[in-house]
């Protein structure tokens, strides 16, 4: 086995162990990460994941570690076959601009949240606390490499972003939104510089705002 699978195997061990501790006096667990804070166009897109007790999935892990698409996608299957519950939220980038970031990321948590079908007794997230709900709950900063739970709603909140640029790329292709998904690449700023931005751009952000468009 190589030293990559063993870590791989490992981590998972780690993230799934965290979880059955947790059930111990909170058997519910609805895992809470988001996709999407750092780039200049499109939605941030929260998930609550509850996986059921026991389970152990072979490569489960934080998305950001999993740079092939069509491992995340196969991942982002399997959860969603097994799961008990899966919520998402999704917030638009008009209203990004509005409430900034981190308030947009903070709405999209709890909308995920009020998407379960089933209630929670603990909501593990990952960084970020939510006011005004009825659960006990865990801020963990980098949760996702922490709890299976988070690890899982980090996949689902990641493929459901990238399915949503995906569809704005056929509404908006001079600025393929496919590639880079809106983050800032040189790619996309050019785009940005050359068109100006569209309506999914996020205003508020710098890199949009300071833009300047050439004349003509």
């Amino acid at each position: 086995m190589s030293s990559r699978k063993t870590s791989k195997k490992s981590e998972a061990s780690s993230i799934f162990h965290y979880d059955e501790q947790v059930r111990k006096n909170h058997p519910v667990i609805a895992g809470i990460d988001e996709a999407g804070r750092g780039p200049l166009a499109g939605p941030v897109v929260a998930a609550a994941v509850i996986l059921p007790a026991g389970l152990v999935m072979e490569g489960l892990r934080d998305s950001k570690k999993i740079p092939a698409e069509n491992e995340r996608k196969t991942l982002f299957w399997k959860i969603a076959g097994c799961a008990v519950s899966i919520g998402v939220g999704v917030v638009e980038a008009d209203v990004i601009d509005s409430i900034n970031i981190l308030e947009a990321t903070r709405l999209a948590m709890k909308l995920a949240v009020a998407d379960l079908n089933r209630k929670p007794d603990i909501l593990l997230i990952d960084a970020v606390e939510l006011s005004n709900l009825p659960f006990h709950q865990r801020a963990i900063i980098k949760g996702e490499s922490v709890s299976a739970s988070i690890a899982a709603a980090s996949i689902i909140a990641k493929v459901a972003r990238d399915d949503i640029m995906l569809d704005h790329h056929d509404k908006y292709p001079a600025y393929n939104f496919r590639r880079h998904k809106g983050y800032s690449t040189s790619e996309h700023m050019e785009c940005i510089v050359k068109y100006g931005p569209c309506l999914i751009h996020r205003k508020s952000f710098r890199r949009v705002a300071d833009v300047q468009l050439p004349f003509g």
